[in-house]
């Protein structure tokens, strides 16, 4: 806790916010990565990630939520087009 008064007591600004952005990024994380593997649930994710930032597991969640969604229709595509057959 020291470690953090310090910082914020410093007139480092750069490194705060580099700190802040670094913070920024991790916490919305889930909701960059679904852009790429889950589009058609981003905005979900995207508000999901807003209180699963407080709690690990939560976030965790979301994270598999939103890189799990490609996955998921292809293998349902995949199974669905072998039980026709």
């Amino acid at each position: 806790m020291e470690f953090i008064d310090s910082i914020l007591a410093s007139d480092n600004y750069a490194f705060i916010g580099f700190i802040l952005i670094g913070v920024f990024i991790l916490w919305f994380l889930p909701a960059m990565l679904a852009l790429a593997f889950n589009r058609k649930h981003f905005k979900y994710i995207l508000l999901a990630c807003i209180p699963a930032g407080f709690s690990l597991i939560a976030w965790g969640g979301v994270l598999v939520w939103a890189t799990t969604g490609k996955a998921i229709g292809k293998y349902a595509n995949k199974a669905n087009s072998e039980t026709e057959t």
